[in-house]
C-alpha cells in the first residue's frame, strides 16, 4: 500500500482515487497459518484511477481521458488533440501514422475476436511474435468476446530510435458475454514506420498504478466456463480447474444475493496464481497474510486473485463467497474508506459464513482477544496493518461479521442491504444513513453492535 494508509485501509479517496480494502483471516485449522486478504483497488467515477495515473512519460503529456467515450455524434476522433501551436506539416503525418496504427490494430482486433492467430499476428515484428502468441492465446482461453481500440493521442517518436515510434492505446475487452460494458486498460505500444504498413514492434504491460499488469498480459493461462464464473490459471495448475470451476459456480449463487445495486456481474472472473504470478499479477505487492483478493478493473468488473500456495482446500468455499460478494456488492466509485470498513468486510463475512450459526464462525477466539486486549470499541478502528499478526487480522474480520449479523438479525438482510448502499455506495455519513434506513440513531445502535460483538464472543 502507498503513502496515506493507516491500519491497511487508505484515507478517503478522492476523486479519481481507490480504497483499498484488506479480506478475512485465515483461520487456525488451515494450511500455513495465513490469513486471507483482499485488496480492492477500485475504481472512481466510472473511470479506472488504475488506467489514469502513473503513466509512463511518454504518455504523461498526452489527452485527457476523453478517449472513454465517442463523440455526441458517435464518431471517435482519436487524433484531433495536437498541442496548441504544433507545427501543421509534422502534426498531419503524426496524424496520418496515427491512422496508420490504428488500421493496424483494428485489424488486430478482428482477428483476435475471429480465432485468427496468423492475422494477429500479421501486424507485428517477428521478435514481438512470441508475445503475441501467448497474449492471444490467453484471452481466446478467457473467451474475450470484445476488444476495441482506442488510440490515445498522436504517436510520438521514441528518442534515441530513428523510425520508432510510440502510441497509448486503450483496449476494452469482455470475457465470455458479448454485450458487457468493457474494462479498460491502458497500453504502450512501439512500432516501426517506413516503407509500407507500420509494424509493432511490442506491446507493453499495462501501466496501472492500482490495477496493475492483468494475468492475460503476462502469462499462458487456461481456463474453464461455467454458467456463473470463468476461472483460469497456468498450465502448470490446470489440475485444480474443476474443483476451482465447481466452487465458484456454488459461491457465485451466494454472492448474486449481495448486488446492492442492479443486477449481478454478468460472470464472475476468478484467477488462481501460482507463486510467481501472486507477486506479479495486479502489481503484486500484498501484505504476506493475503491469500486472495478482488481488483476492481473497470466496465463495473472485479477479477479475484487466489494465491494457489495459501489456499487450503477446506476454505475455498468460504474465501470465494467472500471475494466474489465484494465483486458483487461493490461499484467502480469504490467505497469511502476506513469508516466503513468494517461494513464492507462484514458483508463479506456475512455472505462467506452463508448462514451458518455464529456459534461455528471460527474467529471468536481470535474477536474474544481483540476486544478484551486493546480495541477501543469503535467499528472504524477496526482494519489490521499489512504486519498484523494473524489473531489480530482475525478479530478485526470477526468483529465485522458480528456487527453486520447483528444488523441482520435486528433489522433482516434487505434493510442491512439498504444501509450498505447508503453508507457504501452512497457515501451518506453513516448517522444519517442509518436514520434513514434503520429510523434509529446511529451512536446508540452502533454501541449495540459492540455490546453484541461483547456477548457473542465471551
Amino acid at each position: 500500500m502507498g503513502e496515506g494508509v493507516a491500519n491497511g485501509v487508505a484515507d478517503d479517496p478522492g476523486p479519481g482515487e481507490a480504497a483499498p480494502v484488506p479480506v478475512r483471516p485465515a483461520r487456525p485449522r488451515w494450511a500455513l497459518g495465513l490469513a486471507l486478504a483482499v485488496i480492492l483497488a477500485l475504481l472512481g467515477g466510472g473511470v479506472p484511477a488504475a488506467v489514469l495515473t502513473g503513466l509512463p512519460q511518454w504518455a504523461s503529456d498526452g489527452p485527457s481521458a476523453a478517449w472513454l467515450a465517442p463523440g455526441p455524434d458517435g464518431s471517435s476522433d482519436r487524433f484531433d488533440d495536437a498541442p496548441a501551436g504544433a507545427d501543421a506539416p509534422a502534426t498531419t503525418a503524426r496524424r496520418r501514422l496515427g491512422e496508420q496504427l490504428a488500421a493496424q490494430l483494428d485489424r488486430q482486433a478482428a482477428a483476435l475476436l475471429g480465432g485468427d492467430r496468423a492475422g494477429f499476428l500479421a501486424i507485428a515484428d517477428r521478435a514481438a511474435r512470441a508475445d503475441l502468441v501467448r497474449r492471444f492465446d490467453a484471452l481466446r482461453a478467457l473467451r474475450v468476446t470484445v476488444w476495441q481500440v482506442r488510440p490515445e493521442g498522436l504517436p510520438t517518436p521514441d528518442t534515441g530510435r530513428p523510425g520508432q515510434w510510440r502510441q497509448p492505446v486503450v483496449f476494452r475487452y469482455c470475457l465470455v458475454v458479448p454485450d458487457c460494458t468493457p474494462s479498460p486498460v491502458l497500453v504502450g505500444t512501439r512500432w516501426r514506420a517506413g516503407d509500407g504498413a507500420p509494424r509493432l514492434l511490442a506491446l507493453e504491460e499495462s501501466r496501472s498504478a492500482q490495477a496493475g499488469v492483468r494475468p492475460w498480459e503476462v502469462s499462458e493461462l487456461v481456463a474453464a466456463v461455467g454458467a456463473r464464473t470463468v476461472v483460469a490459471t497456468t498450465p502448470a495448475l490446470r489440475r485444480a480447474l474443476p474443483g476451482l470451476l465447481a466452487a465458484a459456480e456454488e459461491a457465485a449463487k451466494v454472492a448474486d444475493r449481495y448486488a446492492v445495486v442492479g443486477q449481478p456481474p454478468d460472470r464472475y472472473r476468478v484467477f488462481y496464481a501460482g507463486q510467481g504470478e501472486w507477486r506479479r499479477w495486479y502489481g503484486g505487492g500484498r501484505p504476506r497474510w493475503t491469500a486472495g483478493y478482488a481488483v476492481g478493473v473497470g466496465g463495473g468488473h472485479h477479477e479475484v486473485v487466489l494465491n494457489a500456495d495459501a489456499l487450503p482446500a477446506s476454505g475455498l468455499g468460504e474465501l470465494l463467497r467472500h471475494e466474489l460478494t465484494h465483486a458483487a456488492s461493490l461499484t467502480d466509485r469504490g467505497h469511502p474508506g476506513r469508516q466503513t470498513w468494517w461494513l464492507v468486510e462484514g458483508l463479506a463475512e456475512y455472505a462467506g459464513a452463508d448462514g451458518a450459526p455464529v456459534h461455528r464462525y471460527e474467529a471468536l477466539e481470535d474477536v474474544r482477544r481483540l476486544v478484551t486486549g486493546g480495541w477501543n470499541g469503535r467499528l472504524d478502528a477496526l482494519a489490521p496493518t499489512d504486519t498484523a499478526p494473524a489473531d489480530r487480522v482475525g478479530g478485526s474480520y470477526g468483529v465485522a461479521y458480528l456487527a453486520v449479523r447483528h444488523l441482520v438479525d435486528r433489522y433482516g438482510e434487505q434493510q442491512m442491504l439498504e444501509f450498505f448502499r447508503a453508507a457504501v455506495l452512497d457515501r451518506q455519513p453513516v448517522d444519517e444513513a442509518a436514520e434513514r434506513v434503520f429510523g434509529d440513531d446511529w451512536p446508540t445502535l452502533h454501541d449495540d453492535c459492540v455490546a453484541y460483538v461483547r456477548s457473542a464472543s465471551a
